[in-house]
């Protein structure tokens, strides 16, 4: 009876955290975005708060990237080119930005050295012209005003921008080989694109997260953008989803992991309202 009691006593627990510690931290948080568009009719199925605000694409940057990167052949496979880290470049993601980085590990684990030797290669007029037709947000890579460093961070909270809307129609475009790239290229850029399930569907997706910076450059770690941008596929069926968060209160971690873990733990009782 008391071993019973305990065990009913801990899956009470249990739930409860789950229920009021994942509305507290949304509570920390607000929803600026979430839509979600059919791929095949164009049909908007959701779409909830402003999708039209451009923000920080962060590192759901990497996906227009890597279409581009394999598209101009500086990036061939899943697993080539390896590249090293070099002292001095950035290492805040922990051993495995320290060690070999293939293009699939550059996008599991957002690498951001690595999209940093691609821009360089690729030199801002290019990523500009692949950026705008691929009706990639505003397109404009020249940086933080003053410090010419658009090939180091335009994408972090910086002068590129990107709305939701923006995302979800290139995202469309990516699944249908409408983009103006090879079709190789786009395939590659896909089948490099981390995966799981969520209520029997197979997701595909990328998070980015990234802070504003204030009037004195530094940065505002309450307000943090978490974004989870990506396409959702069952029985032959595919949609595609932006979702943004930005935080109303400093957390640990990062918001994109986040708004990434909030919108699958949402998408089984969302997604039943798509039908088949």
């Amino acid at each position: 009876m008391r071993d019973e009691f305990r065990r009913l006593t801990t899956c009470a627990l249990a739930a409860f955290l789950l229920l009021f510690g994942g509305a507290a931290s949304h509570a920390q948080s607000r929803l600026i975005c979430r839509i979600i568009l059919d791929t095949e009719s164009g049909a908007v199925l959701l779409e909830e708060g402003d999708c039209t605000a451009r923000v920080t694409p962060a590192s759901t940057f990497k996906l227009p990237l890597a279409v581009a990167g394999f598209d101009a052949g500086l990036l061939q496979s899943r697993d080539q080119p390896v590249m090293h880290w070099q002292e001095g470049e950035p290492d805040w993601g922990g051993a495995s930005w320290r060690g070999a980085v293939t293009p699939a590990i550059w996008m599991r684990d957002s690498v951001v050295w690595y999209s940093q030797r691609l821009t360089r290669a690729m030199g801002a007029e290019r990523l500009t012209r692949y950026a705008s037709d691929f009706g990639y947000g505003n397109a404009d890579f020249s940086g933080d005003p003053g410090f010419d460093n658009g090939l180091e961070r335009a994408w972090i909270a910086s002068s590129l921008q990107v709305s939701p809307r923006e995302q979800v129609q290139f995202l469309a475009r990516l699944l249908g080989d409408d983009l103006p790239a090879s079709a190789e290229a786009q395939a590659q850029a896909r089948a490099i694109t981390v995966q799981s399930e969520a209520g029997g569907w197979r997701i595909s997706g990328k998070t980015g997260a990234a802070y504003p910076r204030r009037a004195d450059r530094s940065f505002d770690r309450a307000r943090g953008y978490g974004w989870f941008v990506g396409w959702a596929e069952r029985g032959g069926r595919r949609l595609v989803f932006a979702h943004l968060r930005q935080d109303m209160a400093r957390h640990e971690g990062s918001p994109g992991r986040r708004s990434r873990d909030a919108f699958l733990a949402d998408w089984p009782q969302v997604s039943a309202g798509f039908g088949d």
